[in-house]
């Protein structure tokens, strides 16, 4: 069992979810929905790990909050 870290923005165009894996070439997706883009995200992962196991890119550290007067 793998265990990878998607990155998950909604477009402000179409309203979709959008997520990707960072560093995972290729690991990416869209969803109507949270529960929508969670699965298609396992479907993506799934049929690229059919080529073998990827060589990350980049890790996920986590997330900064910036702050500008």
């Amino acid at each position: 069992m793998r265990n990878y870290t998607a990155i998950v923005e909604r477009c402000t165009e179409t309203g979709l979810f959008v997520g990707f894996i960072p560093g995972f070439q290729g690991a990416h997706s869209q969803g109507e929905t949270l529960d929508e883009l969670h699965k298609n995200l396992q479907e993506v992962i799934e049929m690229l790990l059919e080529d073998g196991e990827p060589v990350l890119e980049a890790e996920f550290i986590g997330t900064q909050n910036i702050v500008v007067a």
